[in-house]
């Protein structure tokens, strides 16, 4: 294979030397060189190769650039040209050209080019034919995440065009050869073409911006199929705080909407309008009060400006009437229809569902408390004690005047004969009287011990306390936002408030009140900004004490408080209650002070009490029936748990016996069947019988 160039002369002479050189391959001449290529079965490193030669260029060849090319031109080619047919050539079998800064040229396979270090082509400079390029293209009239796949359609990919797109910057990044890159940027331009994007304001003056605004939509929208493209649909929106409606698309389209508008917007024949309103959520008769509130303020309103010299359609000379009907929890309002609107608007953003607040709290009481008495008490023969009183010591006095009352007694009656006089002595035994013994030990508490020696006796009384409780309950109430809910679990304690009884009335009574005595939670919360809630509380938890010489005691500990928790957050209220410690010393004076000796001459009661009262408040707050539902079946599953767990350790003396198990959560209730259903089945067992 040879190349040889000839000087252009006339057109006889390059005919013959095209004739003479057409199996050579390409052809040149000096000065004015022209090439002609024929290749038949070369190979490609050899046909580059040629070409550098050719045309003094340095070529770069990839090693994974083989095979064979076959190549027949019939027309004699420039420099210019010859350099685009090799490119062309190199296209066709699955290779591209990249032209480095320093005149170098790579020859690389195309799928491998988008890697390699592809010259950016900026501005107006469009490339060469085949080599590869990479164009940054800025979109200004669409978005380039909606024409991106549209683009992608026509690149060359499979030959190293590669099309990408940065949604922040609304550009794309087009790589590929440069005349396929320039076709997708021609095609990019024609797309992004800025269409008739004018806006209109129409202003209504009878109709409601809302209901006109639906009724278009529906008018105007596609069917689904794509049947109207969307240019053609205007976009129409809703202007509530001026009562306009704003009106874009393309012109005719534009023109279309404003026209149905303007019809729409026509006055009603009667000077009256009246319109039933359903409420979901809120209450009839609480709504009342506050439309009547707005329709006041409309109407003063209206008749202000009307005094300023202000032209204005109103119906601040008509009445309006807002009524409520608590049976279907509706509104019925007459009104003008500007009046009617501002009305509408109130319900609507009353009516909405509220949400809710579970508290869930948690009360503990403790009370520990220690009590030490120790006492000596002497008596003698003769009558002379020693004894204390203090504490829960038993005086030694009334213990011996209650034993002698207890001793069995031998008594002699004399009994004097009917004839003969004699007095013949009968002796019996008295059983002593035990009350006022058992009285005395029964209120002995620890250690008692007694010593009788001679004349003398002592008892020694020792006792120890320790007394400790714990009040554990666990309310919980779930109520609507800035609604009060309030429980008790305790019972009623009758308390005497008055009585008349004497000996001059006739008609003695008692008045007696009832007392709720328990646990008690109220609680009012109120939904703020955000996830916080405040809660206004009010926990008591109270007891019977005891017997009074009036009537009885209770125990009564309280806590009344505002506090702001988030959702799902504790809060703790109340700690210490009190705490105090008594002592109290009985003894003789003088005796008592000597050391050691002197506890045989006195008596010591020694106390301490302390009591706590801790109450911790969680809110949950409930905007929708999911979270409803679950917290429900939560606290659901932990019954059911708790019945398993008691049917699992049975029933002592009935072991065949189950205890009761709720259903399943969601389980279908079994409801009595119908009149209906009870015929059919009493009809098919009396016709089976027969």
């Amino acid at each position: 294979m040879t190349f040889k160039r000839h000087q252009r002369t006339t057109k006889a002479g390059l005919a013959k030397y095209a004739a003479l050189f057409l199996a050579a391959g390409l052809s040149w001449a000096v000065p004015a060189v022209e090439y002609a290529a024929n290749f038949k079965g070369t190979d490609i490193n050899e046909f580059i190769n040629i070409v550098g030669r050719n045309l003094n260029k340095t070529i770069i060849i990839d090693p994974n650039v083989r095979g064979n090319i076959n190549v027949r031109s019939y027309e004699l080619m420039d420099e210019k040209i010859y350099y685009q047919f090799f490119l062309n050539v190199l296209e066709v079998y699955g290779y591209a050209v990249i032209e480095m800064d320093s005149g170098v040229i790579k020859v690389v396979r195309s799928s491998d080019g988008k890697k390699a270090n592809v010259p950016l082509v900026e501005g107006e400079e469009r490339g060469n034919g085949d080599v590869l390029v990479t164009r940054v293209v800025r979109v200004k009239n669409v978005s380039v995440q909606e024409l991106g796949p549209l683009i992608r359609q026509f690149s060359d990919q499979k030959d190293g065009g590669h099309v990408t797109n940065l949604n922040s910057a609304n550009v794309m990044m087009l790589t590929g050869h440069a005349s396929s890159v320039n076709r997708l940027v021609d095609i990019i331009r024609s797309v992004d073409q800025a269409g008739d994007r004018h806006v209109d304001i129409v202003k209504l003056h009878h109709a409601t911006a809302q209901d006109v605004v639906s009724v278009v939509d529906n008018i105007f929208k596609d069917s689904g199929k794509g049947t109207i493209p969307d240019f053609l649909i205007p976009k129409v929106v809703a202007d509530e705080r001026t009562n306009s409606v704003i009106v874009s698309g393309e012109s005719q389209a534009r023109g279309r909407a404003i026209e149905l508008i303007k019809r729409l917007d026509g006055e009603l024949e009667s000077t009256g309008n009246t319109q039933v309103f359903y409420l979901n959520y809120a209450k009839a008769d609480e709504l009342v009060k506050v439309l009547q509130g707005v329709s006041k303020s409309l109407q003063e309103e209206a008749q202000g400006a009307n005094n300023t010299g202000v032209t204005r359609r109103s119906s601040a000379n008509s009445d309006t009437s807002i009524e409520a009907h608590p049976d279907s929890n509706s509104l019925v309002i007459t009104a003008q229809p500007d009046t009617m609107r501002s009305l509408a608007l109130v319900i609507e953003k009353l009516d909405v569902r509220r949400a809710q607040v579970l508290v869930e709290a948690i009360v503990v009481e403790v009370f520990e408390g220690d009590g030490i008495n120790f006492g000596l008490q002497w008596i003698s023969k003769e009558g002379g004690m020693l004894q204390f009183n203090n504490g829960t010591t038993v005086p030694i006095g009334g213990l011996a005047v209650a034993a002698e009352k207890a001793r069995d007694k031998e008594i002699t009656d004399n009994v004097i004969g009917d004839d003969s006089g004699l007095v013949t002595p009968i002796k019996r035994t008295e059983k002593g009287d035990l009350n006022a013994l058992g009285q005395l030990v029964g209120g002995i508490n620890g250690l008692a011990a007694g010593i009788i020696k001679n004349d003398w006796g002592a008892i020694v009384q020792a006792v120890s306390t320790d007394t400790n409780s714990n009040i554990l309950a666990t309310p919980s109430v779930t109520t609507m936002d800035n609604e009060e809910a309030s429980m008790i679990v305790g019972q009623e304690v009758p308390i005497i408030t008055g009585s008349t009884a004497s000996t001059t009335n006739s008609n003695p009574f008692q008045t007696v009140d009832r007392q709720e005595v328990g646990i008690k939670l109220k609680v009012k919360p109120q939904i703020n900004d955000g996830d916080a809630v405040q809660l206004t509380i009010e926990q008591e938890v109270s007891s019977v004490s005891g017997a009074t010489a009036v009537d009885i005691s209770i125990n009564k500990r309280a806590i009344s408080t505002t506090v702001i928790a988030d959702d799902g957050g504790m809060v703790v209220l109340g700690g210490l209650i009190d705490e105090d410690v008594q002592e109290s010393v009985s003894k003789v004076p003088l005796l008592g002070d000597l050391p050691v000796l002197g506890h045989l001459f006195k008596s010591t009661s020694t106390s301490k009490r302390k009591r706590n009262l801790l109450v911790f408040i969680r809110p949950t707050i409930v905007r929708d029936s999911i979270r409803m539902n679950s917290l429900s079946h939560s606290k659901y599953n932990f019954i059911r748990g708790e019945q398993h767990k008691q049917r699992d350790d049975g029933i002592d003396l009935m072991p065949l016996t189950d205890t009761p198990i709720l259903p399943e959560w969601n389980d279908s209730l079994t409801l009595p069947p119908t009149y209906e259903e009870y015929l059919k089945k009493q009809n098919d067992e009396h016709n089976n019988d027969e």
